[in-house]
Formats: structure tokens, sequence, C-alpha cells
């Protein structure tokens, strides 16, 4: 049985972590980019599914490409940052299944000509793993602005292109500047949001 982590680890993780939208120039090895999506990857997807595909936008290059579809109150936040992973999911995760969900050999077909249960199900397990994915960049003592507001579509064409990759979100990865951080927003209280039953 697991133990709870310490109160250092839910402040890192959860209570002290906040988005952030200005960076220090502080670049991010590839090596820690690695080791981000070995730790996500582990987090739980329905059969294993496994949708999610990321592109870490770094050098200079490939922020020219990604900026004409950034809205413009992210442009130049997402510019400055070391990375912006673009996180996306697999419409054709389900051929992957026969790999990661080998004791069910069925289980390819339980998604083959089925595209709204393909869509539903490639989305929520991407969004999850997005979810893995900023918790694992706090683990490993990166900050995270997490955002929509960009051109999908221009996303999906300029870095998807003739595959079955969807973009979900964007996050800006990097060392965050936290003297220019406002007060942190009101959160619902468990009675607002929860019940027990």
């Amino acid at each position: 049985m697991a133990n709870r982590v310490d109160a250092a680890a839910l402040d890192q993780m959860f209570l002290a972590a906040r988005t952030h939208n200005k960076w220090l120039r502080k670049d991010v090895p590839d090596t820690i980019l690695r080791e981000l999506v070995d730790l996500m990857k582990m987090g739980p997807t329905s059969a294993n599914s496994s949708p999610a595909r990321i592109v870490f936008v770094k050098s200079e290059k490939a922020k020219s490409r990604l900026k004409p579809f950034l809205s413009d109150g992210n442009r130049d936040k997402t510019m400055a940052a070391p990375v912006c992973a673009i996180i996306g999911y697999d419409l054709e995760f389900y051929r992957h299944l026969t790999k990661l969900f080998p004791h069910e050999p069925k289980a390819t077909s339980w998604f083959a000509g089925k595209p709204k249960h393909i869509a539903d199900t490639a989305f929520r397990n991407g969004s999850l793993q997005g979810a893995y994915f900023i918790l694992a960049a706090r683990a490993l003592g990166l900050d995270t602005g997490p955002m929509s507001g960009f051109d999908n579509t221009g996303v999906d064409r300029e870095f998807f292109s003739g595959t079955s990759v969807r973009s979900n979100f964007l996050c800006s990865l990097g060392y965050g500047d936290a003297s220019v951080l406002l007060p942190r927003s009101p959160r619902f209280s468990f009675e607002e949001m929860a019940q027990i039953v």
C-alpha cells in the first residue's frame, strides 16, 4: 500500500504550484522532456489506450511555425517560454491495443468502425494524459502554463499533417518568474463541488 506523500510534495504538485505566464531565461534540457514523458505515460487510461501525442516546440524555427496560430493574448508569453508542448491525441490509438492491451486480443474491435466512440475515447483519455503531463512536469521541478486560445485547425495542419493526431491544448514549460504572479484565484469549497453519497 502506498504511503501518503509529504507536505512538500503536495505543495509542489498542487497547493503552491501556479500557472505561469512569464519565464526565466533558463533552458529545459531534452533529458528532462524525455523523463517527463516517461512519467506521464504511467498514468492510467482506459484499456491502456494511451492516445496522447506530444510535440515539444523548442527551437526558434519551430516556434515561428507555431506563432501564427496563437491568439493575441497568448502569443508573446508562449514565444518567451523555453518550451511549448502541443498536447494532442491520436484518433487511431486503437490500432496499438494489441501492443498496449495484449491480454485482450479483440480490443481493437471495440473501436474499429465506431468513429464517435473513437473520438470520445481519444479526447477523454488524451485529456487525462494532459493532466498527468502537468503533474509530471511539476514533479520534475518545472513550471507550466497550460492554455487554449489557439487555432487548433492551423496547428493540426502545421504539426500533424498526414497523421491521425489532433491538438487538444498547449502547455508552456520552463522555470516561471514568480515575481509577476497575481494572487491565486478562488476555488470552490468541498460543499460547492462535491458530495459523498
